[in-house]
């Protein structure tokens, strides 16, 4: 595993022990036999969005019934602790909790990013903030942020079949939380109609992104209504349904048919009015894909719906060149083409996630070359404060000692200087002191920004 380490280069990759046709092992045993509370529960039942959403955890008294002695009593209490200080609500799948490794939790890859457990969760870094990239202030109307030119992201609800513990919208995702009051963007048709008059009234915007909350929260009705709408705009060429519902739960795909069919009727009018629709979800990590992830992929394949997948780079989960690949290689080979990595946001409460600009750089140079270019995802950093996704090789400053780069967005927001800061446990004792200081904090940025002039 890849740890960022201060003033030290990135070590170069071992050479990968995986087989070379290893991403095309897909796990198709029934694996959710294995926790307690679904030792009966037959395969076609679990296979539907029913059980999976009837049967999601919710808090950590659901997850002790769920698992029983599956694990000690101080793993329940770490949790509730973990819960009581995280900004997301609790809200895991039946399909995702079958899916950890239940004799190794602590280190599993899929608990790390929905369960929060408190021992692991380090203090805030002292220049985060919520919202870190902006989203209100480039918001003309309520629940719609548009920073691009041509492009805006509408928020149409703000609800999700499952709650990841780093959403980078955890400011308004998800209910209130002991850690954050958050802003209600609940579906409502009377805002929607606000955001749809805007963007009729841009010329320039001809790509809309249907996010929140996710897409899998609108019903089939909403979701065709909001696609139609769109698409009927003469100055919409694209727009793109953002999921992470086909990583957290494949199965409504293949249950949910009006769903389903309601996104593939959407599809089809695009394509007859020649205009772009596509899915973009959210995998992290080679065990989020199944056979049930691949079969999920053969229904949007057979009816002609792309889908590119969105990654988020995180420490322990896949910071480490082999696991990368393999995911990389295993989303090409059920159909879904890789498009980003992002480095982790700054977001409140998942300081353990973050990892270092270095370990971005790194990594895309081990991915670049392991497979075909079109399913090789760019490498990108949402700059905080707005100035829109950028290169990880593309800072105009990057001083590892203090962990400050600094980008700048000319497309974007000209003129204006952007600023990403790795986790402060990334770096050595002197700089982590002088992080503590605030005096010292303000000369590390002047020094960074100054560096750029």
């Amino acid at each position: 595993m890849f740890t960022d380490t201060a003033h030290v280069d990135p070590p170069a990759a071992a050479p990968s022990t995986a087989a070379p046709t290893d991403h095309r092992d897909l796990r198709s045993d029934e694996f959710w036999r294995g926790i307690p509370a679904y030792a009966r529960v037959s395969a076609e039942e679990f296979r539907t969005h029913t059980f999976q959403n009837r049967h999601s955890v919710t808090n950590p008294r659901q997850l002790r019934e769920t698992l029983a002695d599956l694990v000690p009593a101080s793993f329940y209490e770490d949790l509730e602790a973990g819960v009581k200080n995280a900004p997301m609500a609790l809200r895991i799948s039946p399909y995702l909790l079958a899916l950890i490794d239940w004799s190794a939790p602590h280190t599993d890859p899929i608990r790390t990013q929905f369960l929060p457990l408190r021992a692991q969760q380090q203090p805030d870094h002292p220049m985060l903030r919520y919202d870190s990239l902006n989203e209100r202030e480039d918001s003309p109307v309520p629940g719609l942020t548009h920073r691009y030119r041509d492009k805006a992201l509408f928020l149409p609800q703000d609800s999700c079949p499952v709650y990841c513990r780093f959403c980078t919208r955890s400011y308004a995702v998800g209910g209130d939380t002991d850690a954050v009051e958050k802003l209600k963007l609940t579906a409502n048709f009377a805002r929607w109609e606000q955001a749809f008059a805007y963007i009729a009234g841009q010329p320039d915007l001809e790509d809309i992104v249907i996010s929140g909350g996710d897409s899998y929260n609108l019903s089939a009705a909403h979701l065709q209504l909001i696609g139609e709408r769109l698409l009927q705009m003469p100055n919409i060429r694209r727009i793109r349904y953002a999921t992470k519902g086909l990583c957290v739960q494949p199965q409504k795909i293949l249950s949910d048919h009006a769903w389903t069919d309601a996104l593939t009727g959407v599809v089809e009018l695009g394509r007859r009015l020649h205009k772009d629709v596509v899915v973009h979800t959210h995998f992290n990590h080679p065990n989020e894909i199944t056979s049930i992830t691949a079969d999920a992929m053969n229904v949007l394949t057979e009816r002609g719906i792309h889908v590119r997948c969105q990654t988020v780079l995180q420490r322990t989960v896949n910071d480490d060149p082999a696991v990368m690949t393999q995911l990389v290689r295993r989303l090409g080979h059920v159909n879904v083409h890789p498009y980003y990595v992002y480095v982790h946001d700054m977001v409140p409460g998942v300081e353990d996630l973050r990892t270092s600009l270095a370990t971005a750089q790194h990594l895309e140079k081990h991915v670049r070359g392991a497979t075909a270019g079109f399913n090789t995802p760019a490498f990108v950093l949402d700059t905080p404060g707005g100035g829109g996704k950028r290169d990880v090789h593309s800072p105009e400053h990057y001083d590892r000692a203090t962990g400050i780069s600094v980008f700048e967005s000319p497309s974007v927001k000209p003129g204006k200087k952007f600023l990403y800061f790795d986790p402060i446990a990334s770096l050595d004792e002197t700089a982590r002191w002088r992080w503590t200081q605030p005096a010292e904090r303000r000369a590390m940025i002047d020094e960074a920004l100054g560096a750029t002039s």
